[in-house]
């Protein structure tokens, strides 16, 4: 039996657009080894995901097209099959038996009017000559396998009444159905929590040990890639730039791009000033990589601020008046009613919870999906009901305010959510979009001003005036997150709650972001609570953090306190989740025999 389980020779996929041929793989050459994981890594649009749709031959026509090069699979019994040139009727054998593929969104994977059950006994009898009882069976071991709560409910759960973890599991549980040689998972954790992560990335590298399976792992971020791969493969516009072991790779990265994917990600081991980005490590010049700094730590050090610095800054804060207050706050919701419509259960989102926060200080806010963090920033902007407790913002009770105090009040206190492209609409120009909040609260005197004000924020957020004409699908996740903060600084707030505003984005991207928000922090003397469930993030942006379990606070204090010296076990549980990427960790896990 060969070796190789998967090889790929010169694959060039090109897509046709308004703009001219794009390359989206471009002469790219790999292979993928019996039991192996290997990641492929790399920022959005480097080519990543369609390499991987390629080998599925899942390549939408029009537009792209597979124009070059071998993919070859060789089976168990010793045959190849070239996958660019098989039928559509061989492809449809191979698909989802011998190489299954786990899709980034479980919710748009999943088909909403099926129940989860459905969907998998479906792909089993697709492939395998089964009754409905037996499929049904085997459904049931594989929910019990994927470590899904109660099968039997799951089973006849559509997706929507899952949470996205769960989701993320049945997913696996479909592509593990017909016990594949290949699995190709894209971004299959990009919008998980770190705790949720770390069981999917567990649970992947067992089930691939027991069904003997390879995977290709694909991911913008390389901490998760240290916690699973064996090798990794590096792309960068179509073009693999670096690959090798992934203790190799970590230890003495070859490439500028490698570089600075590896500097970008928050360092948990010291504080920055600000987080390297893949622009201080390369440039392009006349189509050509010039490289700027060689040393990943000597970059880090250069932007590393001590201990003692820090602690001074946090007495200096101590010191102001809170400008905001918030007192013994509870958000309860409905959960059950009896048939005459009195409530007989609540969900506590949020449940008794107090804290200040002080004028120039960035509040970190953590915990996992369902922990009450975003319903807890809802609320103290009055966007979720109160139920009971007190948030006074610079002297104002802001629960007591009518609706035209409230919306005065709008002006200084603004939300960043996170999803940018649900949050902007569709129809309106992002000039427009940014200028709108200026009409209702008649910022300065007339359109014209306002236009030259929304110019000037695009500049401030790295954007251009003449996107004040585009649309928001005509950009970027990473612009379309630029927008909406120069949004939310359009009315001049000193408050702002950025929630999850940087989760969906890829690391290299979220740097420059979070980079942004300190940069705009010191320049406007703005005022942050910064919501995430990647504690590392809120680590690096945070001057104090709360941690939140089930809607209470599970523990408060300054960030580089609580990583250090976590209280619980809840917030123990959150830090060892964190995807590390350190090279003593990789050099642990390859050293057992792991990797």
């Amino acid at each position: 039996m060969s070796k190789i389980l998967l090889e790929v020779k010169n694959l060039e996929t090109h897509f046709k657009t308004e703009e001219g041929l794009v390359k989206a793989v471009d002469n790219v050459s790999f292979n993928l080894m019996r039991g192996e994981t290997v990641g492929i890594v790399g920022e959005s649009g480097s080519g990543k995901s369609v390499t991987s749709l390629s080998i599925m031959r899942l390549i939408p026509s029009p537009p792209g097209k597979i124009v070059g090069g071998e993919i070859n699979f060789y089976d168990k019994d010793g045959s190849v099959t070239n996958l660019v040139e098989a039928s559509e009727a061989d492809m449809r054998d191979l698909r989802g038996n011998e190489i299954s593929m786990i899709f980034q969104e479980p919710m748009t994977s999943l088909n909403p009017v099926f129940t989860c059950g459905n969907q998998v006994t479906e792909a089993i009898k697709l492939h395998q000559n089964v009754s409905n009882a037996e499929a049904k069976e085997r459904t049931l071991k594989l929910f019990e396998k994927v470590q899904l709560p109660t099968p039997d409910r799951i089973f006849k759960a559509y997706p929507h009444q899952l949470s996205g973890g769960q989701k993320q599991r049945v997913m696996i549980a479909m592509a593990m159905s017909c016990n594949p040689q290949v699995l190709i998972a894209d971004e299959p954790t990009t919008a998980l929590d770190v705790t949720v992560q770390k069981t999917i990335l567990e649970l992947m590298s067992n089930l691939k040990d027991e069904i003997d399976a390879s995977i290709m792992f694909i991911t913008h971020d390389l901490g998760v890639i240290a916690e699973i791969a064996d090798r990794v493969i590096v792309m960068y516009k179509g073009n693999i730039v670096e690959q090798g072991d992934v203790y190799s790779i970590f230890s003495n990265p070859q490439h500028p791009y490698t570089k600075g994917l590896l500097a970008c990600r928050p360092p948990l081991n010291r504080r920055l000033s600000k987080l390297p980005t893949v622009a201080d490590f390369m440039e392009e010049k006349d189509g050509e990589l010039v490289e700027l700094n060689s040393s990943v730590d000597e970059m880090l050090a250069s932007f590393e601020i001590s201990r003692e610095k820090h602690d001074a800054h946090l007495v200096e804060l101590k010191k102001k008046e809170p400008l905001l207050q918030v007192r013994n706050l509870k958000t309860y919701f409905p959960s059950e009613k009896n048939f005459f419509g009195k409530v007989l259960n609540y969900v506590k989102a949020v449940d008794d919870v107090s804290f200040d926060v002080y004028p120039g200080e960035t509040l970190g806010l953590v915990g996992e999906s369902g922990c009450g963090k975003t319903t807890l920033g809802r609320t103290i902007l009055r966007l979720a009901p109160a139920w009971d407790g007190e948030v006074i913002y610079r002297g104002k009770r802001i629960l007591d305010l009518s609706k035209a105090e409230m919306k005065d009040l709008r002006k200084e206190i603004q939300i960043i959510f996170q999803d940018p492209y649900s949050s902007l609409n569709p129809r309106l120009t992002i000039g427009n979009a940014i200028m709108e909040p200026m009409q209702v609260h008649g910022i300065l005197a007339n359109d014209q001003e306002r236009k030259d004000k929304v110019v000037e924020l695009l500049e401030t957020v790295s954007l251009l005036p003449h996107h004040f004409n585009r649309y928001p699908h005509e950009f970027s996740g990473g612009q379309r997150q630029r927008i909406c903060i120069a949004r939310s600084l359009a009315l001049n707030p000193k408050f702002i709650i950025c929630d999850e505003s940087v989760s969906a984005l890829d690391v290299s991207v979220q740097a420059q972001v979070l980079n942004l928000l300190i940069e705009l922090r010191e320049k406007m003397d703005l005022t942050y609570i910064f919501i995430s469930h990647d504690l590392s993030v809120v680590k690096f942006m945070s001057d104090r953090m709360i941690v939140m379990n089930k809607g209470k606070i599970e523990q408060m204090g300054p960030a580089d306190s609580i990583y250090e010296n976590p209280e619980t076990q809840y917030t123990k549980n959150l830090i060892s989740a964190i995807p590390k990427g350190l090279v003593s960790d990789i050099k642990v896990r390859t050293s057992k025999g792991e990797a």
